[in-house]
């Protein structure tokens, strides 16, 4: 008798302990699950699992294993998704829920956290369907794919050449980019050092080059990106060493886009800039074509934006940027010249050429007087 009544008394109070530790699991999980929920509606909040809480939410994942096994659907038709930087589980997840793609939320959001990996949800755009696990979804997740469109940046084209080709690549609005050109609403250190009385415009600093673009992005952003290369390419050392050799920054890129148009046979680069340099050294007239190109802009005649012009057209266009009509450097660049044309500049060649004249296969005859500069004339 004594013996059954201790029997009955072990097996009550081992089952008061088996309640009280589902109880305790169950509250705990309520918990979790609760602190999903206001997560989910709380963007940003993070959920701090101890190993005691993985476990009991591993247990609790387990058991509703089938749900996370189980596609939502049996449609197979692809969803684009995207995910934005700086997004994290609980808003995707949300989302995701209103696709269709995953059944439940917070059960999505949990399983995230409990592998680790809501940090690692990658921003770009994703083909999802209805028809995956949320095991297979939140796999998918972790490795972002961005839409992006390439394209090039020629050297030696002015800022609405750059913005028709990055309009026709559906990039930016062909408008607001030229606004935003002229607008000098971007700070970086080296448009601060603008001479006060330049054009406030990015001409010139819209570094050419190979780049590829998410095609979200907006024009602001395009042009930051365009902006940060210059910065990157055009280092420190290269800035002193334009100020060793007597020129600003501004100056050295402004004669650096005149040598980019100029020159067609990159050998010839730091020739034509010691010509410019020679003749700025004495006080001669650049008289260098583009820059009057640049002044007339758009030819509708020939629907370029670098017509070819008659020595008396070089002398009529009534503009500051006209270098057979007024000395010196124009006001500022006049296209966007590439690192080649820039190093030019600041390693002419150590001629006394004065002058130079095309010779129709790209190249130039470069003379030191003006008889040979009329030779060279007759002769091509």
């Amino acid at each position: 008798m004594e013996h059954n009544r201790r029997l009955l008394i072990r097996l009550v109070l081992f089952a008061l302990g088996v309640v009280l530790i589902l109880g305790t699991a169950a509250a705990v999980t309520w918990f979790l699950v609760s602190q999903a929920r206001s997560a989910a509606l709380q963007p940003g909040t993070q959920i701090d699992l101890s190993s005691m809480e993985k476990t009991l939410v591993g247990i609790y994942l387990n058991f509703r294993s089938n749900e996370i096994n189980t596609p939502p659907s049996a449609d197979d038709t692809p969803l684009e998704f995207s995910i934005r930087a700086g997004e994290n589980g609980a808003t995707v997840a949300a989302r995701l829920e209103r696709l269709g793609v995953v059944s439940d939320a917070e059960l999505f959001r949990l399983l995230l956290r409990y592998w680790g990996v809501d940090a690692q949800i990658e921003a770009g755009d994703y083909v999802l369907r209805k028809d995956m696990t949320m095991s297979q979804v939140a796999r998918e997740l972790q490795h972002g794919r961005l839409r992006a469109t390439t394209v090039t940046i020629r050297e030696g084209l002015r800022a609405e050449e750059v913005a028709q080709l990055l309009a026709a690549e559906g990039l930016v609005d062909q408008e607001e980019f030229i606004l935003l050109v002229r607008d000098d609403a971007f700070h970086y250190d080296f448009l601060r050092d603008r001479p006060a009385d330049a054009p406030r415009t990015l001409e010139g600093f819209l570094f050419p080059d190979t780049y590829q673009f998410p095609v979200n992005i907006t024009t602001t952003s395009v042009i930051d990106v365009m902006l940060q290369n210059f910065d990157r390419r055009v280092t420190i050392e290269m800035r002193q060493q334009a100020l060793d050799n007597g020129l600003d920054l501004f100056q050295a890129l402004t004669l650096a886009s005149i040598v980019e148009r100029e020159a067609v046979v990159p050998e010839e680069r730091p020739i034509i800039a010691s010509v410019y340099l020679n003749r700025l050294r004495l006080g001669m007239y650049l008289e260098a074509d583009p820059t009057v190109q640049y002044a007339k802009g758009y030819d509708s005649e020939s629907g370029r934006w670098w017509p070819s012009l008659s020595l008396e057209e070089l002398r009529e266009v009534e503009s500051p940027f006209n270098t057979f009509t007024h000395p010196g450097l124009p006001p500022g660049p006049i296209c966007s010249p590439g690192l080649a044309s820039i190093e030019a500049v600041l390693n002419p060649a150590q001629t006394d050429y004065l002058f130079f004249h095309a010779t129709g296969d790209g190249s130039h005859a470069f003379a030191e007087t003006f008889e040979e500069h009329l030779e060279n004339q007759s002769r091509y």
